[in-house]
This record gives structure tokens, sequence and C-alpha cells, in this order.
């Protein structure tokens, strides 16, 4: 721990000893496959009573029609963010007609790719776009490895909490220049750290062999059961470079040392021409392959464990939203989804993460070089193949230690955070999630620790203790009392997604053609 963190975290507890770092701001979106009893793919498309996936606001699909992904409201409290993700799960599983939630990051048996349908979100020109876009995504990285899901976190620190920071550092630029500063601090540092989340959460040391079917590996798997493969060592075989891969994206210079050169370095990329991905096509035989033969079709394909977010104004890009306005939150991207629970996240894991988060924002954080930035990259697929490896070293911010070590040095801190977040709280919660995690690592009862350990134990395959899960979840999600919404507010929810559908395939007045070059037109201005 450094003297310039232990200073900065004395000066701000004694600033914000009558306040607390209370209003954190926070959201989750959990992904989960659709599947039939038996364990595969749900044949049939996202079902009507959920609403138009296009607008509904808590209950959409993400790549393809049997990938749900639930949507919680912001809230600044832990309990309510997860009690509203129970009642969408809860309202979801009465709509799914005896079907499951896939409750792994790695997909079920996938037979074919081509049993994986595109998501569809209808005729208008933004849904079309939704959907060639997707279609790009599976001519460039294959559907496979597109079903494959997570779990992600927003997190945004209340503007008190700038305020007292900004001012024990004698800071005296403009507050928003100040917070967007110290945002794109904490971003350099989750690519340091953020190894962490895979070391703590990662639950995917083992898959299906059916995915492998999808594509080569050199990873030298272990085989279980009838056709599970697994690492002996991984932890998150999701963040691993089996998960999203393009090496047309590893020639990406992203800059994450400023705003305005994260900006300038993600535009880039969405306009550099990719010779790999022309090969393809763009628009053959009157369907659109892909949006465009860039190494990016959209700011979204690039792949990343953390992002820079603001809720972009109608008709702005994301990058155009932080340009004009700053960093108003970071998502999370490095979280499998939690096989130990039925919605796939839990209180203490927000509660962990959080003091990771704020411990990144108050540690020193110098400019991050391409070559940091590779190793930093490096370091998130070591820990996800070979994590519980005792004998693993790694090089952060030029220190080679053993991983066990870098894991000491950095619970020190987190935990100094979670205190601070324990100030004005009626309970230590923060503290204790934290003593919880420590216990687990002492313990070997990590995730992904656990979940190999039942997978002998219980002399099953992936798929069978996957399936056992999904059983189990959707009688306890059946019988889930609702909190936050009833019924009659879902199905208005429902009804209303349609209307507003409707609106908008109504008020196009460009042929897609003509919508996709104003897009870009604008996208580049």
């Amino acid at each position: 721990m450094t003297q310039q963190f232990t200073t900065r975290l004395t000066q701000l507890s004694a600033a914000m000893a009558d306040t607390g770092v209370l209003g954190i701001q926070r959201g989750i979106e959990r992904e989960a496959l659709r599947i039939c009893e038996q364990g595969k793919l749900a044949p049939n498309g996202h079902p009507k009573a959920l609403g138009a996936a296009l607008t509904h606001p808590l209950i959409t699909t993400d790549y393809a029609e049997t990938l749900l992904e639930f949507i919680t409201p912001v809230s600044d409290s832990v309990e309510q963010v997860l009690s509203r993700l129970t009642d969408i799960h809860h309202e979801t599983m009465k709509q799914l007609d005896g079907q499951r939630l896939w409750p792994l990051s790695m997909p079920c048996y996938i037979g074919d790719e081509e049993d994986i349908v595109l998501a569809d979100y209808g005729q208008s020109n933004i849904g079309k776009m939704k959907h060639a876009y997707r279609q790009g995504l599976r001519h460039r990285y294959g559907s496979a490895m597109q079903v494959i899901s997570g779990v992600h976190y927003n997190f945004s620190l209340p503007m008190s909490f700038w305020q007292n920071l900004q001012k024990v550092e004698g800071d005296q630029q403009d507050i928003a220049e100040f917070v967007s500063q110290r945002y794109m601090g904490l971003i350099r540092n989750f690519y340091r750290y953020g190894w962490m989340v895979a070391y703590l959460y990662g639950a995917s040391p083992a898959l299906c062999g059916s995915f492998m079917n999808a594509g080569d590996s050199e990873l030298a798997f272990e085989t279980m059961g009838k056709g599970t493969l697994y690492l002996p060592y991984a932890t998150s075989l999701r963040l691993s470079d089996l998960g999203y891969t393009s090496s047309a994206q590893h020639q990406l210079d992203i800059n994450y040392n400023s705003v305005s050169e994260y900006v300038k370095s993600v535009r880039k990329a969405v306009s550099t021409h990719s010779d790999e991905f022309a090969n393809i096509g763009v628009k053959v035989e009157g369907e659109y392959r892909q949006l465009n033969a860039n190494i990016l079709q959209i700011e979204n394909e690039l792949y990343a464990p953390i992002r820079a977010k603001r809720v972009a104004k109608p008709g702005q890009t994301p990058s155009q939203a932080l340009a004009e306005d700053g960093i108003e939150y970071i998502e999370i991207r490095a979280l499998d989804v939690n096989p130990f629970s039925g919605v796939g996240v839990t209180e203490s894991q927000v509660r962990v993460i959080d003091s990771l988060l704020l411990a990144c924002v108050l540690m020193d954080s110098p400019e991050m070089d391409q070559n940091e930035l590779q190793q930093s990259r490096d370091n998130f697929n070591i820990v996800a193949i070979q994590g519980r490896n005792p004998a693993l070293e790694m090089t952060i911010a030029g220190q080679t230690q053993g991983l066990p070590k870098h894991i000491e040095q950095l619970l020190e801190q987190m935990s100094k955070a979670a205190e601070l977040l324990d100030v004005q709280r009626e309970a230590p919660d923060f503290s204790n999630a934290l003593e919880e995690v420590i216990a687990d690592i002492s313990n070997d009862n990590t995730y992904s620790s656990r979940f190999l350990r039942l997978l002998k134990a219980q002399a099953q395959d992936n798929s069978g203790l996957g399936l056992q899960w999904a059983a189990q979840y959707r009688e306890e999600m059946l019988g889930h009392t609702s909190i936050n919404w009833q019924d009659q507010d879902f199905s208005a929810m429902a009804e209303q997604s349609f209307i507003e559908q409707q609106a908008i395939e109504a008020g196009d007045d460009l042929d897609f053609d003509d919508f996709l070059v104003k897009y870009f037109e604008n996208a580049n201005k």
C-alpha cells in the first residue's frame, strides 16, 4: 500500500466521516439462454408475453432470440437492485411455458450453430440495424462465441464523493473534467487489477464439448463425464482467449489515458477498413452480411472488461456522448454468471466489486502505454486459464511476483476501501463481504474451485450440473413473491413496448440503405 493511497484515504475518510460514501448508483444486466428441459436451446422465438425486445425497459434479447437479457433500473441500494433482478426473473419464468434459464456462462449443448437464431427487433430501421449488426458478428466470429453469457455491472460514485476527493487533493479544474479524469484512472487500474474478479468469481472452468466443435483451441483440456472439457486451474474460460477473439481487434491501439484520447482511438477503430472482414462482403444479393467492412462495425463491437459510459442523447453514438459530457458511469463486463445464485449474482459479490472499484479510484493510476495495456490483457487471460495455479507469477505495473502476493496486496487496499464504504452504515456489510472472500481464498473455495469440486464429487458432466441448477432455480423463481412490480405492471410494460415499437416503425421516413448512410455520416462527425 503506497503512502499516497494511505494519505488520500485518510483525508477522504475524515472529510466524509459524517456522510459516508452513500448514494452509489448501480445497475445490473444479466444474460441467460432459454433452454428446453432436456438442455438444448429453446426452439421458439422471444415470447410475446415478455414484450418487444426492442423497447421493453427490463427484458430484452442480446445476440440471439434465445439469449435473454434482464436490465434493472438504476438504484442506490444493493438490496433493491438484487430484489428487482429477482422480480424480473420471476416474471420471465412464469412466461416460459416450462422452459428454463441456463445457469452457466458457457453455453449449453450446441449441435449446430445454425440452430442459433439471431435476435429479431422488428421492421424499423433501428431494429434492422441491430439485426444486421448481429449478422456481422455471426460472420466475423461465429454464433457459438456470441451466446456466451455474462453479468454486466454498472457503477457510478455520488457527486458528493467526487467533490470531497477533489477538495482533499486541492484540484481546481471543472468538476466534470475531474470526474472523467478519475474514472479513466479507475479504468486503467481495473485493467491492472480487474483479474481479481475472474479469480474470485470466475465460474466457467469447464464447458460442454459441443462448444469446441465450433472452433479449435490450443488449450490442453482434460475430460470428464460424457463430454465435459475443463482446465484444472482455470477460473473463467469465458474471459480467456477461448471466448471473444478477433485478430483484427488485437491490432487496435485503444488509449485509456483521457476521454479525448479514448474517443479518438475508438472512432479510428470504427472507421478503419479491414481486409479480413471485407472478404465477407457487406450487402450480398440484397441482404446485409454486416454493417460495414471496418474493424468495428459500431463502437459496441469493441470487446473490453470495462467500459466508460454515459447515457446517450437521441442520435448520439456512445463516443459522442462521452466527448460532449464526459463519463457518467462505468460498466464492468468481467463477471461470469454465478451458478450458485438463481439470478446469476449476489449482494456479496456487488459489495466486493464495489470495494475493488473504489480501491482502483484511490490508488495512483499512471498513464498506460500499449505495452502495459497488452500485458494487462495477458494477465486477464492468464488468470482465466490458470488462476488457481499456486506457482503462477504475473507482472503488474512493472512488479513481477507470485499471484498470491499480488492478491494479498490488493486485498489490503480493498479492505481499506470497504471500511470507507461502511461509514454511516448500520452494519459493516462491505467489510463482512470481503472477509468472506478472504476466507474463501484461504479455504480454496472460490467459485471455480467449488464448481470443479462439485463436478468431480457428483461424477457429473457440465450439462448435467447445469440442468440440475436450471430446474432448481426455475422452482425458486416461480415461488418468489414480487416486491417491486406486480403482474399488471409487467403486462402494462409488455403492451407499451409493442406500442412504442410500432410507433418507431411508423415514424421511419428513410429506406434502410439511406438510414445507414445517414447514421454513419452522423457517427463520423
